[in-house]
């Protein structure tokens, strides 16, 4: 069995790993930039080329290609794209949004027919806003892809037909994860006529050969990619820090949520992968670290030298308003303050508590719809503070991994490679992908601090459901 290359085409670079197919080991690299303001898809090709330059594709077999998730091309009759590639950072996106959920009849119209309510960055209110702010450029598309699917068509030697993945298909919004099928209706509501959307392909089914005979994967969409590339499985969930926050989690069946709390998608492994996502993460860390007048590593100091529950402090961290709870107007609300407790280490404590009690109200958003967490996989750069270590595992109430810096997208789609390449070649099934070993990392057990944990939540929702009564009826 040849070796696989997994391609991650983001919004700023190409990334490419070559794996050995049978047990994931990273065999070799590359990567190049590309440009980030309304690329033309053409530069990620010219990427792909400088990122495989010096013989990093050589041997590779089977190739599988994940990008980024709001690279949207419309294709004119000729094949050619209708503009610069939309990556969802035009100003008006927000109105498009929500003209498009007013189309529809609503949030929960827009849950029902496809598990998700529009949003400024989904590629159907990228094509709403094409069609609306450019309708000469609207009017010659005849084809929708995404990032993804361009590249493989590319790879492929633009062959007849189009496809795409479940997972990547999931994420556009004019694909219902309930009945696994196009709403192309939502597409023509969007852009304002019929257009052709691709084929979706089974998790372990190839989209086809290039004219030299390497295998290309379905492909699928980053999120999707990097739980692949992670390991996650049933009972596992991704908890991600950024600025906002996002919780993810592997389950059996999609869920449908009238009130678009629950995005929901599919993984690439046959799996549904719902979304629960916050608008308060790192950011509150920051704001609390500047007044205090510390870097995030001082905060993270001062923090574990306070005690469970911040001597009483609890901080709502509802500084841009948020999401999980819906309190779009909401501001962030400090309580608790006893002279014995106006003391920076208190507060710093409070901003990690709050932070992390906010993700796991998103947990139990999933929780509460029968979602297992057992595991959770903790990315972003604030996972590696030691507050946050130690917080994490009693406050999310479950195991929690900080998984080893690696590129888990790119190796998630050398990994569907390789699944693609064994069923072809009869050493796989389509039932089971490859046994790659899961992310290494430091793993953290609640222990001890479960009862704690489970206390320091109670006060949290003790406070926001007197701030914010029925934020979660």
């Amino acid at each position: 069995m040849g070796i696989v290359a997994g391609l991650d085409s983001s919004s700023t670079h190409t990334r490419i790993v070559v794996c050995d197919p049978e047990t994931g080991r990273i065999l070799r690299q590359g990567q190049a930039p590309h440009p980030a303001d309304e690329p033309t898809p053409g530069a990620w090709l010219l990427s792909l080329g400088e990122a495989a330059d010096g013989g990093v594709l050589e041997e590779v077999t089977a190739i599988g290609v994940t990008a980024q998730p709001l690279g949207v091309v419309a294709l004119d009759a000729e094949g050619q794209p209708v503009r610069p590639a939309l990556t969802g950072g035009n100003e008006g996106a927000r109105a498009a949004a929500l003209g498009l959920v007013d189309a529809l009849g609503g949030r929960a119209a827009w849950a029902e027919a496809v598990g998700a309510v529009p949003q400024p960055t989904h590629p159907v209110t990228q094509l709403r806003w094409l069609g609306r702010a450019e309708p000469e450029a609207a009017r010659r598309a005849v084809a929708v892809l995404q990032a993804q699917d361009w590249l493989v068509w590319q790879l492929l030697g633009r062959p007849e037909r189009w496809t795409t993945d479940r997972g990547a298909a999931s994420g556009t919004g004019y694909w219902s994860a309930v009945s696994e099928s196009w709403r192309h209706e939502l597409a023509e509501l969007a852009i304002g006529h019929p257009v052709e959307l691709p084929d979706v392909l089974g998790p372990a089914e190839p989209a086809g050969r290039t004219p030299e005979g390497l295998l290309i994967s379905a492909g699928t969409g980053e999120t999707m990619a990097a739980a692949f590339g992670l390991g996650v499985g049933p009972g596992d969930a991704v908890v991600s820090l950024g600025a906002t926050g996002s919780v993810c989690a592997v389950h059996d069946e999609a869920l449908t949520d009238p009130t678009g709390t629950i995005t929901s998608l599919t993984d690439a492994t046959g799996h549904h992968l719902p979304v629960v996502r916050t608008l308060n993460a790192t950011r509150t860390l920051r704001g609390t670290a500047e007044l205090l007048g510390v870097d995030l590593p001082g905060l993270s100091e001062l923090a574990l030298r306070s005690t469970p529950g911040a001597h009483g402090l609890v901080l709502l961290p509802y500084l841009a308003g948020e999401r999980t709870p819906e309190l779009p107007h909401a501001s962030g609300t400090l309580t608790g303050l006893r002279r014995e407790s106006m003391k920076p280490e208190h507060l710093a404590r409070a901003a990690f508590e709050g932070m992390l009690c906010g993700l796991a109200d998103a947990a139990g958003v999933l929780r509460r719809r029968g979602v297992v967490i057992e595991r959770v996989f903790l990315l972003g750069q604030a996972a590696e503070l030691p507050a946050v270590r130690a917080l994490a595992p009693s406050l999310l109430d479950a195991t929690v991994v900080v998984p080893e810096p690696a590129d888990y997208t790119a190796l998630g789609a050398a990994r569907q490679a390789a699944w693609a390449q064994g069923v072809d070649q009869g050493t796989l099934t389509a039932d089971e992908p490859p046994a790659w070993p899961p992310a290494a990392g430091e793993t953290l057990e609640p222990g001890d601090e479960t009862a704690v944990g489970a206390t320091v939540r109670q006060q949290y929702a003790a406070v926001r459901d007197e701030t914010h009564p029925g934020a979660f009826d």
